[in-house]
Protein backbone atom coordinates (compact mmCIF):
# COMPACT_ATOMS: atom_id res chain seq x y z
CA UNK A 1 0.00 0.00 0.00
CA UNK A 2 0.70 3.61 -0.88
CA UNK A 3 2.22 6.36 2.32
CA UNK A 4 -1.70 7.85 1.17
CA UNK A 5 -3.38 4.86 0.80
CA UNK A 6 -2.11 3.91 4.77
CA UNK A 7 -2.69 7.42 5.78
CA UNK A 8 -6.29 7.01 4.43
CA UNK A 9 -7.06 3.70 6.26
CA UNK A 10 -5.94 4.68 9.48
CA UNK A 11 -8.22 8.03 9.36
CA UNK A 12 -11.10 5.47 8.50
CA UNK A 13 -10.24 2.83 11.29
CA UNK A 14 -9.82 5.92 13.96
CA UNK A 15 -12.97 7.03 12.76
CA UNK A 16 -14.56 3.70 13.25
CA UNK A 17 -12.93 2.95 16.35
CA UNK A 18 -13.88 6.12 18.31
CA UNK A 19 -17.65 5.94 16.65
CA UNK A 20 -17.60 2.09 18.63
CA UNK A 21 -16.59 3.45 21.88
CA UNK A 22 -19.13 6.68 21.80
CA UNK A 23 -21.71 3.86 20.63
CA UNK A 24 -21.13 1.09 22.73
CA UNK A 25 -21.29 3.81 25.97
CA UNK A 26 -24.60 4.85 24.88
CA UNK A 27 -26.02 1.97 23.34
CA UNK A 28 -29.49 2.66 23.48
CA UNK A 29 -29.31 5.94 21.00
CA UNK A 30 -26.69 4.36 18.67
CA UNK A 31 -26.93 2.98 15.04
CA UNK A 32 -23.82 1.10 14.08
CA UNK A 33 -25.21 0.81 11.02
CA UNK A 34 -25.03 4.35 10.38
CA UNK A 35 -21.92 4.35 11.53
CA UNK A 36 -20.54 1.94 9.15
CA UNK A 37 -22.29 4.38 6.38
CA UNK A 38 -19.99 6.84 7.71
CA UNK A 39 -16.56 5.23 7.68
CA UNK A 40 -17.33 4.43 4.05
CA UNK A 41 -18.13 7.45 3.00
CA UNK A 42 -14.95 7.84 3.90
CA UNK A 43 -13.41 5.71 2.13
CA UNK A 44 -15.23 6.86 -0.79
CA UNK A 45 -13.94 10.27 -0.48
CA UNK A 46 -10.74 9.39 -0.10
CA UNK A 47 -10.49 7.37 -3.44
CA UNK A 48 -12.13 9.86 -5.61
CA UNK A 49 -9.91 12.70 -3.88
CA UNK A 50 -6.77 10.90 -5.04
CA UNK A 51 -8.31 9.91 -8.91
CA UNK A 52 -8.63 6.57 -7.77
CA UNK A 53 -5.05 6.60 -5.46
CA UNK A 54 -3.63 7.71 -9.18
CA UNK A 55 -5.25 5.51 -11.51
CA UNK A 56 -7.24 8.17 -13.37
CA UNK A 57 -4.83 11.08 -14.87
CA UNK A 58 -4.58 14.53 -13.91
CA UNK A 59 -6.28 15.91 -16.89
CA UNK A 60 -6.26 19.51 -15.52
CA UNK A 61 -2.68 19.58 -14.56
CA UNK A 62 -1.36 22.30 -12.69
CA UNK A 63 -0.05 22.13 -9.15
CA UNK A 64 -3.53 21.59 -7.31
CA UNK A 65 -5.97 18.86 -7.02
CA UNK A 66 -8.82 19.76 -9.68
CA UNK A 67 -9.69 16.60 -10.51
CA UNK A 68 -9.65 15.16 -7.83
CA UNK A 69 -11.79 17.76 -5.72
CA UNK A 70 -14.61 17.79 -8.42
CA UNK A 71 -14.72 13.92 -8.73
CA UNK A 72 -15.00 14.08 -4.64
CA UNK A 73 -17.46 17.23 -4.96
CA UNK A 74 -19.62 14.84 -7.62
CA UNK A 75 -19.15 11.63 -5.92
CA UNK A 76 -21.01 13.99 -2.73
CA UNK A 77 -23.54 15.04 -4.95
CA UNK A 78 -24.90 11.84 -6.07
CA UNK A 79 -24.83 10.55 -2.53
CA UNK A 80 -26.88 13.33 -1.22
CA UNK A 81 -29.44 12.35 -3.90
CA UNK A 82 -30.44 9.36 -2.39
CA UNK A 83 -33.55 8.99 -0.94
CA UNK A 84 -31.82 8.10 2.87
CA UNK A 85 -29.90 11.73 2.56
CA UNK A 86 -31.75 14.01 0.70
CA UNK A 87 -30.32 17.98 -0.33
CA UNK A 88 -32.30 19.78 2.06
CA UNK A 89 -31.43 17.34 4.61
CA UNK A 90 -27.73 17.58 4.30
CA UNK A 91 -28.16 21.51 3.92
CA UNK A 92 -27.75 21.96 0.11
CA UNK A 93 -30.34 24.36 -0.10
CA UNK A 94 -29.46 28.55 -0.16
CA UNK A 95 -32.85 29.29 1.94
CA UNK A 96 -31.68 29.81 5.22
CA UNK A 97 -33.75 29.29 8.62
CA UNK A 98 -35.92 32.14 9.52
CA UNK A 99 -34.50 34.60 11.69
CA UNK A 100 -31.25 32.57 11.64
CA UNK A 101 -28.69 35.00 10.09
CA UNK A 102 -29.43 37.27 13.16
CA UNK A 103 -27.20 35.08 15.45
CA UNK A 104 -24.97 33.69 12.35
CA UNK A 105 -23.69 36.97 10.68
CA UNK A 106 -21.80 37.55 14.16
CA UNK A 107 -20.34 34.36 14.46
CA UNK A 108 -19.34 34.26 10.80
CA UNK A 109 -18.01 38.15 11.27
CA UNK A 110 -15.48 36.76 14.34
CA UNK A 111 -14.79 33.71 12.04
CA UNK A 112 -13.34 36.20 9.63
CA UNK A 113 -11.75 38.17 11.31
CA UNK A 114 -9.95 35.71 13.31
CA UNK A 115 -8.55 34.02 9.94
CA UNK A 116 -7.48 37.77 8.85
CA UNK A 117 -5.41 38.39 12.37
CA UNK A 118 -3.41 35.08 11.13
CA UNK A 119 -3.16 36.13 7.64
CA UNK A 120 -1.80 39.54 8.99
CA UNK A 121 0.11 37.79 11.46
CA UNK A 122 2.14 34.62 9.38
CA UNK A 123 2.17 36.84 5.70
CA UNK A 124 2.20 34.38 3.39
CA UNK A 125 4.62 34.41 0.04
CA UNK A 126 3.23 35.73 -3.23
CA UNK A 127 0.82 33.29 -4.78
CA UNK A 128 0.28 32.08 -7.97
CA UNK A 129 -3.10 32.90 -9.76
CA UNK A 130 -3.69 29.31 -9.91
CA UNK A 131 -3.66 29.02 -6.08
CA UNK A 132 -5.53 31.82 -5.39
CA UNK A 133 -8.27 30.57 -7.81
CA UNK A 134 -8.01 27.01 -6.18
CA UNK A 135 -8.35 28.31 -2.65
CA UNK A 136 -11.35 30.98 -3.91
CA UNK A 137 -13.28 27.55 -4.80
CA UNK A 138 -13.02 23.71 -4.43
CA UNK A 139 -11.89 23.67 -0.61
CA UNK A 140 -15.13 24.66 0.51
CA UNK A 141 -17.42 23.88 -2.47
CA UNK A 142 -16.17 20.00 -1.85
CA UNK A 143 -15.22 20.01 1.89
CA UNK A 144 -18.38 21.42 3.29
CA UNK A 145 -20.77 19.20 1.63
CA UNK A 146 -19.02 16.18 2.77
CA UNK A 147 -18.12 16.71 5.92
CA UNK A 148 -20.87 19.36 7.34
CA UNK A 149 -23.41 17.61 4.66
CA UNK A 150 -23.23 13.73 4.15
CA UNK A 151 -21.17 12.41 6.89
CA UNK A 152 -22.55 15.33 9.53
CA UNK A 153 -26.03 13.41 8.26
CA UNK A 154 -25.01 10.06 8.82
CA UNK A 155 -23.23 10.44 12.16
CA UNK A 156 -26.11 11.85 13.50
CA UNK A 157 -28.19 9.10 12.64
CA UNK A 158 -25.71 6.98 14.05
CA UNK A 159 -26.23 9.14 17.30
CA UNK A 160 -28.97 10.13 18.21
CA UNK A 161 -28.72 11.62 21.89
CA UNK A 162 -28.47 15.40 21.61
CA UNK A 163 -27.29 18.17 24.27
CA UNK A 164 -28.53 22.10 23.73
CA UNK A 165 -25.59 24.22 23.60
CA UNK A 166 -25.47 27.79 21.95
CA UNK A 167 -29.23 27.74 20.08
CA UNK A 168 -28.53 24.25 18.72
CA UNK A 169 -28.48 20.39 19.29
CA UNK A 170 -25.58 18.83 19.45
CA UNK A 171 -24.71 14.99 19.05
CA UNK A 172 -21.37 13.10 18.63
CA UNK A 173 -21.96 13.32 15.36
CA UNK A 174 -20.65 16.97 14.98
CA UNK A 175 -17.92 15.73 16.96
CA UNK A 176 -16.63 13.22 15.28
CA UNK A 177 -17.36 14.74 11.69
CA UNK A 178 -14.85 17.33 13.50
CA UNK A 179 -12.40 14.87 14.23
CA UNK A 180 -12.67 13.15 10.77
CA UNK A 181 -12.00 16.86 9.22
CA UNK A 182 -8.82 17.21 11.75
CA UNK A 183 -7.41 13.86 10.79
CA UNK A 184 -8.08 14.49 6.68
CA UNK A 185 -5.92 17.34 7.03
CA UNK A 186 -3.41 16.41 10.26
CA UNK A 187 -2.83 12.87 9.62
CA UNK A 188 0.37 11.44 8.06
CA UNK A 189 1.98 8.26 6.95
CA UNK A 190 5.40 8.05 5.91
CA UNK A 191 8.76 5.34 6.37
CA UNK A 192 6.30 3.04 7.85
CA UNK A 193 5.03 5.27 10.63
CA UNK A 194 2.04 7.24 11.04
CA UNK A 195 1.88 10.79 12.17
CA UNK A 196 -0.24 13.54 13.12
CA UNK A 197 0.53 17.37 13.08
CA UNK A 198 -0.61 19.05 16.46
CA UNK A 199 -0.99 22.53 15.06
CA UNK A 200 -2.71 21.52 11.57
CA UNK A 201 -5.43 19.30 14.08
CA UNK A 202 -6.20 22.34 15.93
CA UNK A 203 -6.39 24.38 12.74
CA UNK A 204 -8.67 22.41 11.15
CA UNK A 205 -10.79 20.45 13.66
CA UNK A 206 -11.68 23.30 15.92
CA UNK A 207 -12.76 26.28 13.27
CA UNK A 208 -15.27 23.32 12.05
CA UNK A 209 -16.89 23.40 15.00
CA UNK A 210 -18.16 26.80 13.99
CA UNK A 211 -19.10 25.74 10.31
CA UNK A 212 -20.90 23.06 12.23
CA UNK A 213 -22.98 25.18 14.11
CA UNK A 214 -23.71 27.49 11.38
CA UNK A 215 -24.97 24.19 9.25
CA UNK A 216 -27.49 23.19 12.32
CA UNK A 217 -28.43 27.23 12.80
CA UNK A 218 -28.99 28.30 9.46
CA UNK A 219 -30.13 24.45 7.84
CA UNK A 220 -27.86 25.87 5.06
CA UNK A 221 -24.44 25.24 3.87
CA UNK A 222 -23.90 28.63 2.57
CA UNK A 223 -22.18 29.94 5.17
CA UNK A 224 -19.63 27.52 5.81
CA UNK A 225 -18.80 26.99 2.34
CA UNK A 226 -18.18 30.76 2.21
CA UNK A 227 -16.21 31.37 5.03
CA UNK A 228 -14.01 28.27 4.52
CA UNK A 229 -13.11 29.17 1.29
CA UNK A 230 -12.41 32.78 2.79
CA UNK A 231 -10.33 31.14 5.22
CA UNK A 232 -7.89 29.81 2.83
CA UNK A 233 -7.47 32.57 0.74
CA UNK A 234 -7.57 36.02 2.78
CA UNK A 235 -4.14 34.80 3.18
CA UNK A 236 -2.95 34.62 -0.15
CA UNK A 237 -5.07 38.11 -0.52
CA UNK A 238 -3.32 40.31 1.99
Amino acid sequence: MTNAQMSDLASALLLLAAGLVLGLAGRARFDWRWLIVAVLLVALNNVLLSRGYGLLPDWAGGERNWIGKVLALAGTLVVASLPMFGWRRVGLTLAQRPGSLRSALPVASLYCLFFLALALAFPSDAPTREEVAFQLSLPGLEEEPFYRGILLLALDQAFRGRVRLLGVDWGWGAVLSCFAFGLAHALGYSQGALSLDPLTMALTALPSFIAVWLRYRTGSLLLPVLLHNFGNAIGLLV
